[in-house]
Parts: structure tokens; sequence; C-alpha cells
């Protein structure tokens, strides 16, 4: 069996494609032959050491497949089953695993591996950000940062269908087209634009209450610019580098503002929630009011150049790795 492993952290070179054994499912465990696997950006923190991780390492958080053989106790599952996970635990990256039973989910007929693959980690991301961390109602004017990227897309389709309207951010015109084509409503270059007044213009000088930045650091001032008083900053990534020595009283100045810093594994950590969240994930898909976009796929022995391309954002929507 081949597997993506790291000895130590770096840049893409440190991953390797190795020889693994792969011992039998242990008790709660399953083994999944691995049909399709997810390449996030949460993988180069890992890889990089931002995330620390316990050396040597499998990558990879995502991933769907088909049940080959269940460990002692797993009785809701069985031997051919289609099944896709989004939150771990790491060690997507292979051509098989063996997993915690209880943290995998049975794929709905109608979606392909491909689909559940590319979707696992960023649409259960989408959907407690925008059904939990701020619950998005209909009339909703939110700010999204980097709306044609793999949460991006999603969350600007999911957000439309709750009735939000949507301001995105993007790099370039074609990120921005991309964007528009998946219901934003307004999408700022920020590369060209001011961010904020433009916001500002947009909203009649309000500002909105909620802002979604999977950037962090380049984009933190934009976003607390652009918030009403009293607006939440949902910090979600670090594309940019993660933030680091920030004063809690910039928060009073602009207008007694709130920021958080979640994580998908604390929205899933009990089972009964992370089956709950996939399953309006599956259904928001099943619906065709979220469509997945797979615009990129590598071997999975190209795992290097893929997470070349990520950081250089030379991709946009969701990327598979193909085992």
């Amino acid at each position: 069996m081949k597997a993506i492993r790291i000895e130590g952290t770096g840049g893409p070179e440190v991953m390797q494609l190795a020889d693994i054994d792969l011992a039998p499912p242990g008790p709660g465990e399953i083994r999944i032959r691995h049909t399709a696997i997810g390449l996030n950006y949460i993988d180069t923190y890992h890889r990089s050491g931002l995330y620390p991780v316990k050396l040597p390492s499998g990558l990879g958080l995502e991933g769907a497949g088909v049940v080959e053989e269940t460990g002692e106790g797993v009785t809701h599952l069985k031997a051919g089953d289609r099944v896709a996970y989004g939150n771990g635990p790491l060690g997507a990256y292979a051509q098989a695993r063996n997993a915690p039973a209880n943290r995998v989910s049975r794929i709905p007929d109608g979606i392909s591996d491909e689909t559940a693959a590319a979707m696992m980690l960023k649409g259960m991301t989408v959907r407690y950000l925008l059904r939990e961390t701020y619950k998005v109602a209909a009339g909703d004017t939110i700010l999204l940062h980097a709306a044609a990227g793999g949460v991006g897309l999603i969350a600007c389709q999911w957000a439309k269908a709750l009735g939000a309207t949507v301001i995105g951010t993007a790099g370039s015109d074609d990120k921005a087209e991309l964007a528009r084509a998946h219901g934003c409503d307004h999408v700022i270059l920020y590369t060209r634009e001011d961010v904020p007044a433009r916001v500002r213009e947009i909203t009649g000088g309000k500002g909105v209450p909620a802002v979604y930045d999977g950037v962090g650091k380049a984009t933190l001032m934009a976003s607390l610019d652009s918030l009403q008083p009293r607006g939440l900053l949902v910090s979600f990534g670090n594309a940019s580098g993660s933030v680091e020595g920030f004063d809690l009283g910039i928060l009073a100045a602009k207008g007694s503002l709130y920021v958080t810093r979640p994580t998908l594994a604390t929205y899933v950590a009990r089972d009964a929630d992370l089956q709950a969240n996939a399953k309006d994930l599956f259904d928001m898909v099943a619906s065709g009011k979220v469509k997945i976009e797979v615009n990129q796929r590598y071997p999975l022995a190209e795992a290097v150049q893929a997470h070349r391309d990520l950081a250089s954002r030379k991709t946009t929507g969701s990327t598979i790795l193909v085992p």
C-alpha cells in the first residue's frame, strides 16, 4: 500500500511516496480503499509545521472510498459500502487506510466518490460557519474572502440558498467571474480595490454583520474595517499567515466588534454533530443548490506538485488526489 509520509516538516519536498504495511482494522475501525482523496489548505499547515503533528506522519484529512473490511464491534457498516470523511484523523494521502468507523459517513446514492472527497472538509466547514458560528439569515449581507477558493465557492452557493447577499473578494478577473457564477453578488478585486471602502459603498455605509476570513494575516484589518458595530469576524484560516500580537483594544475602537477563531474539529467533536453536519451537506448537494466543482486532479504520486500549485493560488474550487 502506497502512502505519502513526512519525516520532518517544511516545504512540499518533504513529502515522500512510501510503501506501507497496513494492519487489519482494529476494534471500532474499518479499512477503506480510497477512490479519491481531498486536498485542503490545512494539509499545508500540517506539512509545514504551522499546525504541529507527531512525526513521522501521514497527511490529509479527507477522502472517499469503499469499505474493504470491518473491525470488531462495527455493525453499522459492511464491506462494499461507500463512505467519506472530512475531519481525519491524518492519513488520507494513501491508497488505503484504517479509520474510526464512527467518524465516517455513508455516501448517498447520486453523489460520486470524487464529489464526496472534494466536498467533505470544505462543505462541512461551510455548514458550521454559516449555520452555527454566525447563523446567516435571509436578508443578511456577508463578506467572504477568497470567494473563488474551495470553501468560497461552496459558501457562496449555500449563503445564496439561505437568502443572503454575498460580497466576495478575489485576486483576478477570472476568479471574480468564477465567484459570480457561483452566486457571489458583488466581487471586490482586492489587488485593485479598497475592500472596506467597497463594502461600505455596497451596504450604504453600514458594513456587514459578519466577515468570513480564511486568509488570516493579510486581510485582518480589512475584515475588521468592513464590519458594522458589534459585527463578528470569523477568522477560520491562515492562508497568508497566522494573526499574531493582536491588540484587543482595536475591537473596542472599531465598534465593539467580536472575533472568533473556530475549527471544524470543535464543531463536529461529537459523533451526532458530525453526522448531522454531513447530512445537511449531502442534502444541499443532492438538491442541486450547492454544486461541487472538482477543477484539479493529481495522481497521489504528484502530491508535491499539488501542494505547490495550491500555495501559489493556481487552483480554484476543489482539488483531489487520485490513488
